[in-house]
């Protein structure tokens, strides 16, 4: 009995022993399956959705230089009417064909805005060259009129311009009147009401 005792106390030691290892090597196989599992699957989504880091180090698209010089002209009341209009310059080294410049109408009715193209003239600029727009309003319809964008080609593509202060309204002319004032005659400035020769009454 003493003997088969000590046999169990030697044994079951070693087979507890074994048991953690076995167990302790299963659990690193299935943590380093899980990690593979997991780098495969992030790179898999970094391949089809793009890298975000690929696209944080991606330069930024430089911007296009303007190709036109917009100058808008104080408005001009005449009479019932507003001439709405000013010039456009290329600035560019290319030419520009069709060009027209947008404007953004106010109304007055229900202050709501609309748009209007205005054709320049002429309507091929060349490098350098300058054009003229202008657009006639009825006063009573439209409150303002704010320039909104310049539109070239038969797309009447929108392309980058910058603007500016054009020509001023003159200042107002106040008509002159002359007022005429008729003195009395030399024989009559010597009459009084009240004279000698002719005694009136002071109330």
């Amino acid at each position: 009995m003493t003997d088969s005792l000590r046999e169990q106390l030697y044994v079951e030691p070693k087979s507890s022993l074994g048991l953690k290892l076995v167990a302790a090597l299963s659990a690193i196989v299935v943590t380093i399956a899980v990690l593979v599992g997991y780098a495969y699957l992030r790179r898999r989504h970094a391949a089809s959705a793009g890298s975000p880091a690929s696209t944080a180090q991606r330069s930024p698209e430089p911007r296009k230089p303007p190709q036109a010089l917009i100058l808008v002209d104080d408005a001009l009341l005449q009479g019932k009417e507003t001439l709405v209009g000013g010039t456009v310059k290329n600035t560019s080294a290319e030419r520009l064909g069709q060009v027209a410049v947008e404007l953004d109408l106010k109304r007055r009715k229900d202050g709501m805005t609309e748009k209007k193209l205005i054709a320049v003239e002429p309507s091929q600029l060349e490098p350098g060259q300058e054009g003229r727009y202008s657009l006639e309003l009825k006063s009573q319809d439209y409150g303002s009129a704010r320039l909104v964008g310049l539109r070239v080609g038969p797309d009447s593509t929108s392309v980058v311009y910058t603007s500016g202060s054009g020509q001023k309204r003159p200042p107002e002319r106040l008509e002159s009147k002359t007022i005429v004032i008729d003195r009395p005659s030399k024989g009559k400035r010597s009459e009084f009401l009240n004279s000698p020769d002719k005694p009136a009454r002071v109330p």
